[in-house]
């Protein structure tokens, strides 16, 4: 075998390995389940027509309201964006919930927001962190600690909801999830950053840029007091909607008078589902459509 033709075949060998070697890689990330757990099932009985309203519940187009749930839905315009915000007012903390596609943890197992909302009995739902598409940063869901490993970002802030409703924002690096749980938390959401702390905007244009370096569809959400909330999403990268910063975001949230806000996934996944229906324009590559999620944030009985 000369040597031209031998450097022919190792080439192509070696090229059909690297070939395979990049897809496995690509299908782990994007497609394959992998560490797969079952969520603990809610036990709360809800009503047949696959929302968990209840019976004596007021409900309009932009509005919820029965003695433990209150809802109001606001669209305003800000820096030729549409903005959706969520006003929630809640009797108790557990009605503030997170709900996992097909009701499992695990890489890369996903479903619509409307889809998972659906399987949950939802009220209202905004998508979450999209925790699947990494390894690390915590996850907890209604007070299950399913991830443990830090992150590997220069800044790595979660978001924490206690189970008296309070929130918080934490740095994985000065505290592990195990020292939250035992904090009482019952959510840990690790998408970020933190938009509003202590009352106090905690991201600036300078922020923006390392961040993102366009305006995009956004999802937030954050606490005005404990047990008052505000859900808000925005649309973007459509000729109607220009899309929102960080900075931008986080005015949105402060001006809602939040005292805590936190930046959850955006872009095409950025959704807010009111009793049935899609609220905002979710879009991807420049068409209407929902993308498929990890997870949700919701409202429920």
């Amino acid at each position: 075998m000369t040597g031209r033709k031998f450097c022919r075949i190792w080439t192509i060998a070696y090229s059909i390995v690297l070939t395979a070697i990049t897809a496995w890689i690509l299908s782990d990330t994007f497609i394959i389940p992998d560490d797969v757990i079952e969520m603990p099932v809610q036990t709360k009985e809800t009503d047949e027509d696959n929302t968990s309203a209840g019976a004596d519940a007021v409900v309009t187009d932009t509005s919820y309201k029965d003695d433990d749930i209150s809802i109001t839905i606001t669209t305003e315009r800000y820096k030729e964006t549409n903005v959706y915000i969520a006003d929630v007012v809640l009797s108790d903390a557990s009605y503030l919930k997170a709900g996992l596609a097909q009701n499992k943890f695990g890489r890369n197992i996903k479903a619509t927001t409307s889809d998972i909302a659906e399987q949950c009995n939802a009220i209202l739902a905004v998508d979450g962190d999209y925790y699947g598409y990494r390894d690390y940063g915590y996850v907890m869901r209604n007070g299950y600690l399913y991830r443990t490993v830090r992150g590997y970002e220069e800044i790595n802030e979660d978001l924490v909801i206690y189970e008296d409703g309070n929130f918080g924002i934490a740095d994985e690096s000065t505290i592990t999830a195990e020292e939250l749980e035992a904090k009482g938390a019952v959510q840990i959401f690790s998408f970020g950053p933190g938009l509003v702390n202590n009352g106090v905007k905690t991201v600036d244009e300078d922020y923006e840029v390392v961040q993102s370096m366009l305006s995009n569809p956004r999802c937030a959400i954050g606490m005005i007091e404990p047990l008052h909330y505000v859900f808000v999403v925005s649309d973007g990268r459509t000729d109607e909607s220009k899309g929102l910063g960080l900075s931008d975001l986080a005015q949105v949230m402060l001006d809602a008078g939040c005292t805590v806000a936190y930046n959850l996934d955006g872009g095409g996944s950025a959704t807010m589902w009111f009793m049935g229906k899609v609220i905002n324009y979710p879009t991807t590559d420049g068409e209407y459509h929902e993308r498929r999620v990890s997870d949700i944030v919701y409202i429920g009985e």
